[in-house]
């Protein structure tokens, strides 16, 4: 496509259109952000390959599909931004400015548990808060305290859901690495579930087992060690065993042996990957099925909080549609492949669950991403109400 250029002859310049900067001025207007990108894509449609435009001929457009879409009132906010009440400026700890913005204070609710629906209810009652009481700047401990007591008084919340508020705000002030290693079987959703919540989180490191295990094929040959060449499911089958003098083993035993080797050659790398994360104090989200219990149950050094679930979908037909949906994303004979070795990852599933149940390890149901990522999060902030008792003073005391 097309630069398409807008030309502002008072200011004598011209720049390209971006629907970033028109969002923003959208949403100044008094659209939500989805609603104001929308308008924007919209906007950018109408112009098509257009040459220079004037940033005159630009309103014009943008106030049409205004008024078209919502009402006059919303577009006359949008030319006349002086009427609109300006947003209130929030500080971080390093005394940063930047807009409030509903839809991350929404996200921030979201992280501890709250609904769709509950978060939008305290983000309105947030908004309307800032409104009355006329602020233009507040800090963001201001945001987190204000927030902190309007959960409090919410009969549908009240103190049980603050306090996991109270917890998480004491966790991100506290600065410690956070190790999330989620484990389970081909198919259940980890690489899903860990990219949602890596977003949500504002992790940015985050790690495959499986990808250490290519590179350590690199490194070692098929014929030192053919059980690392081959899929987690599928390894007993490389195992040198003494077939004469050793016991009969079961699908089952044969299986889990398979898997156990595999993994604690993928092991060395996933638990140095976790240490140099430790050591950079740099959170971490490590997912796989080499991700299983107890992996950085004794690396713990210094103050991390180190939490492990393992995903499971507990219906075979849901298993094996999830692994069937991915031959519309990735290579076919891949799906065909672990359709043909469905019972092998089904017992390696009750392996692995069964040693979660074994070491305490949280078990999620992954039948909803959203949901399961939200019981994570709640696996995290129990474990974290485990270990503190934050006071509401301390936590929200502003930067001096």
């Amino acid at each position: 496509m097309a630069k398409l250029l807008i030309e502002d002859k008072e200011e004598d310049t011209v720049v390209p259109f971006l629907r970033g900067i028109l969002t923003r001025s959208l949403q100044q207007a008094g659209l939500s952000f989805q609603q104001a990108y929308t308008v924007a894509d919209d906007v950018r449609e109408v112009l098509g390959d257009e040459r220079t435009l004037s940033k005159l001929e630009l309103h014009r457009i943008v106030y049409k599909i205004l008024k078209n879409e919502f009402d006059s009132k919303m577009a006359d906010r949008y030319l006349r931004p002086s009427g609109v009440t300006p947003p209130v400026q929030v500080a971080d700890m390093e005394g940063r400015l930047a807009p409030f913005s509903g839809e991350l204070h929404r996200r921030d609710l979201e992280l501890i548990g709250l609904s769709l629906a509950e978060s939008l209810k305290v983000a309105g009652k947030l908004r309307r808060h800032l409104f009355r009481e006329k602020l233009t700047q507040v800090s963001s401990q201001y945001i987190a305290r204000v927030t902190y007591q309007l959960l409090q008084e919410m009969p549908s919340l009240g103190p049980a859901v603050a306090q996991r508020w109270l917890v998480w705000r004491e966790f991100l002030r506290s600065g410690r690495p956070l190790i999330l290693v989620i484990g389970g079987t081909t198919g259940c959703g980890k690489s899903t579930i860990a990219t949602a919540l890596a977003d949500q989180l504002g992790i940015v490191r985050m790690q495959s087992t499986d990808l250490l295990r290519e590179v350590m094929r690199t490194m070692l040959s098929s014929e030192q060690y053919p059980q690392l060449h081959t899929s987690s499911y599928d390894a007993w089958r490389h195992l040198l065993r003494d077939e004469e003098n050793a016991p009969p083993l079961t699908m089952a035993q044969e299986v889990e042996e398979g898997y156990r080797t595999q993994a604690e050659l993928v092991t060395v790398a996933s638990r140095a990957v976790i240490e140099r994360a430790l050591r950079e104090r740099e959170s971490l989200i490590i997912e796989g099925v080499h991700a299983y219990p107890e992996l950085a149950s004794d690396i713990a050094d210094g103050d991390p909080v180190i939490v492990h679930v393992m995903l499971a979908v507990l219906k075979r037909r849901k298993l094996k549609q999830r692994i069937s949906g991915r031959a519309t994303k990735a290579v076919k004979r891949r799906a065909k492949r672990y359709l043909a070795h469905f019972d092998e990852i089904w017992q390696l599933q009750s392996y692995l669950l069964s040693e979660a149940d074994r070491t305490n390890t949280p078990i999620i149901i992954n039948d909803d991403r959203d949901t399961a990522a939200r019981e994570i999060m709640r696996t995290l902030l129990d474990i974290l109400s485990a270990g503190i008792q934050p006071d509401p003073q301390s936590v929200f005391t502003e930067p001096d």
